[in-house]
């Protein structure tokens, strides 16, 4: 413990550490507390109160004692976990959890996962196949995409049972979440069921495995350091050059195209979604339309390189314009502003006179750019301008009496332009 604060934690660095209440995080806290005049640092403490069990305002009235006793800053955040959560009442109470850590202004935050929860969490991922990655488990720290603070588990590598009889040596309290008996929970059968078994037939099971999850994390490590080479040759901003995945082999074109995935703060697809995304990135013909689903984005193949966008949202029907100053169109998950202009812009009468609605292209628009030239299909417009599949589906357009007006990144009806001194209405694209 004392040696994790050495290695991560610079004096006088301002600490939050994560109180359930439960015995893990109750005896980091009495660590932190004696060491504090060793390693001096600012802590507080946070606590998020789910609400799932009746006797969640007990635990935190338990926190809140134990903190004042102590003169520790202490917050506690109320929750609204979904439980019929499509990914499970644990995800979904992790992720409100991780809403709330993400936001907390300190250095680290301190979260009292320890050997035990190490192997559980190794054996989990091993049966969910994971790769060296996922094997690795829990890092001791760990940067999260979009967090202020670094997460930092200075127990990991002490085993349940010793905090447990530390706990008693010092005649420590906690509380006891009884949700942590229901074997209906997969990481709480492997708990209760598996490790015990495991432990009778191998003993030292726990080490072992949280040792083998470090070998994994070295393992995980190279293969960054190797992805991070190749992509020094094939990663261009938001772009991943084809040409340049075709000539790794299939292993190391797999491990840059997952380093390209985690560049974008997503989560790891399954090797199924992985290698089908691989394979349509790599072999459909130059011309091809590749779009494969990966979770919450979609990548597309487009001109030779390979980019990841977020899913479009939902089909939605256009929305009216009734002078507002700026509205939201769901079919294209954009808001568009309406600036009030002179002299440019589409007729402003025109305008307030007929029927305006916003929404996404169906096909067959067409629309006219100059003054006496063609009326020209928005297709090829789209294409001249090398706006990419997965945004002329999304751009805003506008119709006035069932007549293409303008389209976002293209222009405006030529035949609609207010006149100089004539009031007109610019719409664009907010942000």
């Amino acid at each position: 413990m004392a040696d994790s604060l050495a290695r991560h934690v610079s004096p006088h660095a301002r600490l939050a550490l994560a109180l359930s209440g439960g015995l893990d995080s109750v005896v980091l806290l009495h660590v932190l507390l004696t060491l504090r005049d060793f390693h001096p640092f600012t802590l507080q403490a946070v606590h998020v109160h789910h609400g799932l069990s009746s006797h969640a305002d007990a635990w935190a009235d338990f926190c809140a004692q134990l903190c004042a006793s102590h003169a520790v800053e202490l917050t506690t955040h109320r929750v609204r976990v979904a439980c019929d959560d499509p990914a499970g009442i644990e995800a979904a109470a992790r992720r409100e959890r991780q809403c709330i850590f993400a936001a907390l202004e300190v250095d680290f935050l301190l979260t009292a996962h320890q050997q035990d929860d190490q192997a559980e969490t190794l054996l989990l991922q091993l049966l969910r196949g994971a790769g060296p990655k996922g094997l690795a488990a829990m890092p001791e720290l760990q940067q999260r995409p979009g967090w202020r603070a670094a997460q930092l588990r200075p127990l990991l590598g002490v085993a349940r049972a010793d905090l447990l009889g530390y706990a008693q040596m010092h005649g420590l309290d906690w509380v006891d979440d009884e949700s942590n008996r229901d074997v209906r929970y997969r990481r709480n059968a492997l708990r209760l069921q598996v490790m015990p078994l495991l432990a009778a037939h191998f003993p030292g099971s726990r080490a072992t495995l949280a040792r083998a999850a470090a070998l994994q994390a070295e393992a995980a490590g190279l293969l960054d350091e190797l992805a991070q080479l190749d992509a020094r040759e094939a990663i261009a901003g938001d772009r991943l050059d084809c040409a340049a995945l075709a000539g790794l082999s299939l292993s190391r074109a797999r491990n840059l195209l997952r380093h390209f995935i985690e560049q974008h703060g997503q989560p790891m697809p399954s090797a199924r979604q992985l290698n089908e995304a691989l394979h349509q990135l790599l072999d459909a013909k130059n011309d091809a339309r590749v779009c494969v689903r990966l979770g919450q984005v979609e990548a597309w193949r487009y001109r030779g390189g390979a980019y990841l966008v977020p899913l479009a949202p939902a089909p939605a029907a256009p929305v009216r314009w009734q002078g507002e100053v700026s509205l939201w169109v769901p079919a294209a998950g954009a808001e568009v502003q309406m600036e009030a202009v002179v002299g440019t812009g589409l007729k402003r009468a025109v305008l307030t006179a007929g029927e305006v609605t916003l929404g996404v292209r169906q096909g067959g628009e067409r629309l006219r750019l100059h003054a006496g030239g063609p009326h020209r299909s928005l297709k090829n417009l789209l294409q001249e301008q090398a706006i990419s599949p997965w945004q002329r589906d999304r751009l805003p357009l506008l119709w006035c009496d069932g007549r293409l007006a303008w389209a976002a990144g293209i222009g405006l009806d030529a035949d609609l332009l207010a006149a100089p001194g004539e009031p007109g209405v610019l719409p664009r694209v907010a942000g």
